[in-house]
């Protein structure tokens, strides 16, 4: 998606973690969505859009049967990344696979988000790769870790990421939550973990993300000339919901 390549050298990463704009900032946080055959494309390309258009530096980063079986990552042989057929048919290119991200499992992310839908979270949730750099992510001070739909109930919680925190996921996936007391909320952030439920709540997790990594008046700014529908807010909150309503309204 956005950037493909033809070049056959092993993809890089800068190998640092950006300081936030929102706590002083030097460089764009480094932002890595990892996408696999049956992803949601909506989800998808709303969290890419809107983290870029934030100013975040996103790597699109695929996920192919039998990836995990080359782990040699002194391989500088690369191929170019295939397109991806995501859950409806649309496909994306992406910037890299993720087994040619150079230390993609012990790099500095500022953010990992993974979309949703089937059976791209079920892709997502085989890749030992994957789930060796989301542990890191998960046990560093700082670290945002995101998912949606389906994979908050299918790639997080089965590995325990989600205890203890409030989260949402798809209605249909929400039976796999550790808990359920949040799970009417459109988007729930609790500390450094956000979850969201659907392609309708896209825009508010990607907009969630935005405030979480630069600030609330960037996601205003952001949000501004996108011209939003109006949301119902009138329902009781649930615990650690974040709405729209909080960055946008001044």
């Amino acid at each position: 998606m956005g950037r493909p390549s033809r070049a056959r050298a092993r993809f890089r990463a800068a190998p640092s973690r950006a300081q936030s704009t929102r706590r002083g900032f030097a460089t764009p946080p480094r932002v890595l969505v990892p996408i696999a055959r049956g992803s949601e494309e909506m989800e998808t390309v709303i969290i890419v859009d809107v983290l870029r258009r934030a100013g975040a530096d996103v790597t699109v980063a695929s996920i192919e049967p039998g990836d995990d079986d080359d782990d040699d990552d002194d391989d500088d042989d690369a191929e170019a990344p295939a397109s991806v057929e995501c859950s409806r048919g649309v496909r994306i290119v992406p910037d890299a696979r993720l087994r040619d991200i150079r230390n993609v499992e012990t790099m500095a992310w500022d953010l990992i988000a993974l979309p949703g839908g089937m059976p791209g979270a079920a892709n997502l949730a085989k890749s030992e790769r994957l789930t060796r750099a989301l542990t890191r992510q998960m046990e560093t001070p700082g670290a945002l870790t995101a998912a949606m739909c389906a994979s908050p109930g299918v790639v997080l919680a089965p590995r325990g990421m989600l205890d203890g925190l409030a989260c949402t996921a798809h209605p249909a996936f929400v039976k796999d939550l550790p808990s359920d007391a949040s799970a009417n909320g459109r988007v729930v952030v609790d500390g450094d973990v956000v979850t969201s439920r659907g392609p309708g709540t896209a825009l508010e997790f990607a907009l969630a993300l935005v405030e979480k990594l630069f600030g609330a008046d960037k996601a205003r700014e952001v949000a501004a000339p996108m011209v939003l529908p109006p949301i119902d807010h009138s329902s009781p909150r649930v615990a650690n919901e974040w709405r729209l309503l909080d960055a946008v309204v001044e």
